[in-house]
């Protein structure tokens, strides 16, 4: 017990003695915030390591060595959440759409299904290439064994007749307005 009164007292001195010098050294390093936790973290780990804690001209350096290593840990802390809140509002959702949106996405999203699925099988395969797997000229050129000029020609024909038949299908599909009546 009497050891635990000494370490206690030891602690109170190291604490009194030498608060005011590592305040100012985490309060000119750090917000006001993170400087108090990190003050908060010297005492604390020197309370824990109290044998350890180097006796009189060796205290107040041994403190700046915890608080060093606080002040650099709250700093890469308070770096990797300002780069998770940019990460998380890049990835904050899209505003809804509204059901009308929502509904003539569908219908084009359905006619190019419907359009795709007319195409011959090579035609298809290289737009899905190109749109779904987001390959490029290159890259679809080597999937295919052809040259790069070749799966270029190939895609832009492919998409020439693509197109009338997307416009097609979503003429057919397209939802129309209702037909007010008049008064008679």
């Amino acid at each position: 017990m009497s050891g635990d009164r000494i370490n206690s007292e030891r602690m109170d001195a190291v604490y009194k003695s030498h608060f005011t010098a590592i305040r100012a050294y985490c309060m000119r390093r750090l917000p006001v915030a993170d400087a108090n936790d990190a003050i908060a973290e010297v005492f604390l780990t020197a309370w824990r390591r109290i044998d350890d804690v180097p006796a009189l001209d060796g205290e107040l350096p041994y403190l700046y060595g915890i608080a060093r290593n606080k002040v650099a840990t709250s700093r890469r802390s308070s770096g990797r959440r300002s780069r998770l809140a940019v990460r998380a509002n890049s990835l904050a959702p899209e505003p809804v759409a509204g059901p009308d949106a929502v509904v003539m996405a569908q219908v084009e999203a359905d006619a190019v299904d419907t359009a795709l699925a007319a195409l011959r099988p090579d035609d298809r395969e290289i737009i899905q290439l190109r749109v779904w797997e987001e390959l490029t000229g290159p890259q679809i050129a080597e999937v295919l064994g052809i040259s790069t000029a070749a799966a270029h020609k190939r895609l832009a024909r492919a998409l020439d007749r693509l197109a009338p038949q997307v416009r097609r299908t979503e003429s057919r599909n397209r939802p129309h307005a209702p037909q007010t009546g008049g008064e008679r």
